[in-house]
């Protein structure tokens, strides 16, 4: 079920009603309702799915108590069979087909001619996202961080709580778990909170995003056809798109979430005004960022036992291989991640020598220079990331140093939606999770009715978000 589908329009009041009016003597029965919605939600996209959706649940919940009460030599054996778990059923439905074709091309070489049994069956939603909620409750478990949880319901709710599940953001069981096993109450001001955070989001995801969308497809599509000009606006249509759907999507699941008492966890802060790369992954996708940090980079780093540069610069490169891998089977997403991996070792090894270059400028001139050339270097990295192949980014890159001072396409779409969107983000940068709209009431409700008749206006049934891919 998409977030901006009619179906979610009936689903989410009659499931905040029965939550706040039928079932709010027992936050029990509060939990087995919000589970019994998390399944209908995702088995709306597939119900095929929901199955291996409840055996990861179960097997990860189980390994959970295995791993409390082994021996110290079980402990260890029982988390790398639950970190297996979790690789082989992430492994199989999103890396099976690239893997057995990439061994297969390898024979190939070799003059050994395969034919390969290729699955045709489509990636289940979330699959990313709830893998890694499990992964990550084992491994805390196993570092002693908290204990397994008794009821299996509200570790399902954890794992597959219905704003999350098909696209984050991954939520850490230390701060959800807590959420979960305590009554809720009501809270007013929460609830408006949640509601402006959805609105926002739904104008981020449908009126920028998916306007955005064609032009981008077209640009990308046909960039062979097009100037250099067009083309670099075609990179600046697609940061601004796939930054409006998916913090646009991230908006709508906290802003939900609120709607029934949870907080989760932040995963944008502004990264467009980034003064580096690593701020920039500071900034976006915060959840994956620090799952990655905590689970990768860390103990990779503490294993080599030193931390000097060669040991960090290591880790950085590990953390990004495995993040890019983790956003699609293919040597684009693996390339996409190691330029950032190169990018950030490099701002590492010359964070002293960048200071003193740029004493001899204003802070405020520094800071501005910093962030256009740290969107710069994002934009061009998204180029990877869009293109159909990676050959086919070196070749929209190459195009747009050709007739690059030609008059663009799309031109007008500039001040139309990039502009306004920028403005308005940059006034709600302080606290994303508490949107300070006009306090005059006559004022405040216009803001209201305009957003939603963008919405309404803008709004496509079919438009689904770039992340549920992953």
């Amino acid at each position: 079920m998409l977030f901006n589908s009619f179906e979610f329009c009936i689903f989410l009041p009659v499931i905040f009603a029965l939550y706040w009016f039928v079932f709010n003597k027992s936050y029990k029965i509060q939990n087995l309702l919000i589970l019994g919605a998390s399944y209908f939600f995702y088995g709306w996209f597939d119900w095929r799915f929901v199955s291996l959706l409840i055996l990861s649940t179960i097997i990860d919940y189980s390994f959970g108590f295995f791993v409390a009460n082994g021996t110290p030599k079980r402990k260890k054996i029982y988390l790398w069979l639950s970190i297996a778990n979790n690789l082989i059923i992430l492994g199989f439905f999103k890396y099976y087909n690239f893997f057995t074709l990439e061994f297969t091309h390898a024979l190939d070489h070799l003059g050994v001619h395969l034919h390969p049994y290729l699955i045709n069956i489509a990636l289940p939603l979330g699959i990313s996202f709830y893998t890694f909620h499990g992964m990550s409750y084992v491994i805390d478990i196993y570092r002693g961080n908290f204990k397994p949880i008794k009821s299996f319901v509200d570790y399902a709710v954890f794992v597959c709580f219905f704003p999350l599940l098909v696209a984050g953001p991954i939520e850490r069981a230390g701060h959800l778990l807590p959420q979960i096993t305590t009554p809720r109450h009501f809270n007013y001001t929460r609830a408006v909170q949640g509601l402006r955070l959805m609105l926002w989001g739904f104008v981020k995801k449908i009126a920028i995003a998916d306007s955005l969308a064609p032009i981008v497809d077209d640009i990308f599509k046909n960039y062979t056809s097009y100037s250099g000009s067009t083309l670099v606006l075609g990179a600046i249509y697609f940061s601004f798109q796939i930054y409006g759907d998916f913090s646009g999507y991230s908006d709508i699941a906290i802003g939900t979430a609120k709607l029934f008492g949870f907080e989760l966890l932040t995963n944008f802060r502004f990264p467009f005004a980034s003064k580096s790369t690593s701020e920039f992954w500071r900034r976006w996708h915060i959840s994956l960022s620090t799952w990655f940090n905590d689970y990768i980079f860390n103990p990779t780093v503490t294993h080599l036992r030193d931390w000097n540069k060669k040991a960090i610069v290591t880790g950085i490169m590990l953390t990004f291989f495995l993040s890019g891998f983790w956003h699609g089977a293919g040597w684009k997403f693996i390339i996409f991640g190691l330029v950032y991996g190169i990018s950030i070792s490099f701002e590492f090894y010359t964070k002293k020598f960048r200071k003193k270059a740029f004493k001899i400028f204003p802070q405020w001139l520094n800071e501005s220079i910093s962030q256009l050339l740290t969107f710069a270097f994002v934009t061009w990295a998204f180029i990877i990331f869009r293109a159909p192949t990676f050959q086919d980014s070196i070749k929209y890159t190459r195009g747009m140093t050709h007739r690059l001072f030609e008059q663009p396409h799309f031109r007008s779409f500039l001040f139309i939606y990039i502009l306004p969107f920028i403005a308005i983000d940059w006034f709600f940068r302080k606290d994303e999770r508490n949107l300070q709209f006009p306090k005059n009431k006559i004022l405040r409700y216009a803001t209201y009715i305009i957003m939603f008749f963008v919405i309404v206006y803008y709004s496509n049934d079919n438009a689904s978000f770039i992340y549920f891919q992953f």
